[in-house]
């Protein structure tokens, strides 16, 4: 049977730019941007035509930040999507490639931030599972001193963002992707667990870290939309939200707490 014609909307790099403009994003600012590229509709020129039209919002002054996770730098032993024989686990550990900010993609996060990672001229923080990429003016600024044992927390890109008066651009994403709120769990009480990943120089390492856990984020988003200031309206067919990542650190250091309590713990040694 003959494919489907797409169904829309078109959108352009120039569609792009207009919508977010209507919006209220402003030349010059810096962006935390989360982004579905097939909540757009039917996107002309695909990834590239998202992140030129967000880059014609910003400008050259402005600054764009995403998400470049590579999250499968990690224990074989945690892995169920799929799992691997336990058999394997040794073998994978000592055979992983170690992270290499030029060349280690990105996973979980969707084309949009990998084409970012992969942008003429784009940085990329030094963390070797949760790294941000970003283009622009204060890119610099925002990725470096990414801590290797500070997944999201003082010492990562978001508490850069907050300092700078960065927004948050949900792009057809909901607030469970939103990572500002991992930084209010670093300032709240939380366990900690262990996290294996390859060495630097070879080899496996294992750090303590704060458990990060995304479970509630959209629950979260609900109430902080309830009682803060969110923009929202629409770039093509996707919903948009837009809004400080201040505010959505500090309401989730209220929130959480209260609605999702974890009590803080420290690990044992590892044998």
């Amino acid at each position: 049977m003959p494919t489907p014609p797409p169904t829309g909307p078109l959108v352009t790099r120039d569609g792009v730019a207009a919508g977010l403009r209507l919006l209220g994003v402003e030349t010059g600012e810096i962006l935390l941007a989360h982004c579905s590229l097939s909540s757009l509709g039917w996107v002309n020129g695909g990834a590239v035509a998202v992140v030129q039209g967000l880059l014609d919002t910003l400008g050259p002054a402005g600054t764009l930040v995403v998400p470049a996770h590579s999250t499968q730098l990690s224990d074989p032993a945690s892995w169920s999507r799929p799992p691997v024989p336990e058999e394997w686990w040794d073998r994978i550990r000592a055979t992983m490639p170690p992270y290499d900010p030029r060349s280690t993609p990105t996973l979980g996060v969707g084309v949009i931030p990998e084409t970012v990672r992969t942008w003429p001229g784009a940085l990329r923080s030094a963390h070797p599972q949760t790294s941000f990429a970003a283009v622009g003016r204060h890119a610099r600024e925002v990725t470096d001193g990414h801590a290797p044992d500070c997944r999201l927390g003082e010492r990562s890109p978001l508490a850069r963002l907050e300092e700078l008066g960065a927004r948050v651009l949900l792009l057809g994403a909901g607030y469970g992707s939103c990572t500002a709120f991992h930084l209010a769990e670093y300032r709240t009480p939380a366990p900690r667990v262990r996290v294996g990943r390859p060495a630097p120089g070879g080899g496996w390492e294992t750090v303590t870290e704060v458990s990060v856990d995304s479970t509630r984020f959209d629950e979260l988003g609900h109430d902080f939309e309830r009682d803060r200031p969110v923009v929202r309206g629409t770039v093509g067919a996707a919903d948009v939200r837009l809004f400080p990542v201040a505010d959505a650190v500090a309401y989730a250091e209220r929130w959480l707490p209260l609605h999702r309590p974890r009590e803080e713990d420290f690990p044992h040694p590892a044998a």
